[in-house]
């Protein structure tokens, strides 16, 4: 992996840790919207740990490259990634 091993850790960390307290949250029987706007924050920052990590790859794996066939098969790696991320 080509991003910053020490953040990418820390972040996941963080989710899990945000995880585990909304799980608490509907075991306490909480505040449905309470519940819910700690989802979309836990998946806020698991979409920026992606970001982090895709971003890696295109500076390193894409750019790393050595022929065009291995190029474009890293830009369509990317493609088919980005589509999986969009829908």
């Amino acid at each position: 992996m080509m991003a910053d091993e020490k953040k990418v850790t820390r972040m996941l960390k963080t989710a899990r840790g945000q995880l585990d307290g909304i799980l608490k949250m509907v075991e306490e029987d909480r505040y449905c919207v309470d519940i819910s706007q700690q989802v979309m924050a836990t998946e806020a920052l698991l979409n920026r740990v992606n970001r982090e990590i895709l971003a890696a790859h295109l500076r390193g794996c894409v750019r790393q490259a050595v022929t065009a066939q291995e190029r474009e098969a890293k830009v369509e790696e990317m493609v088919a990634t980005l589509d999986k991320l969009l829908k």
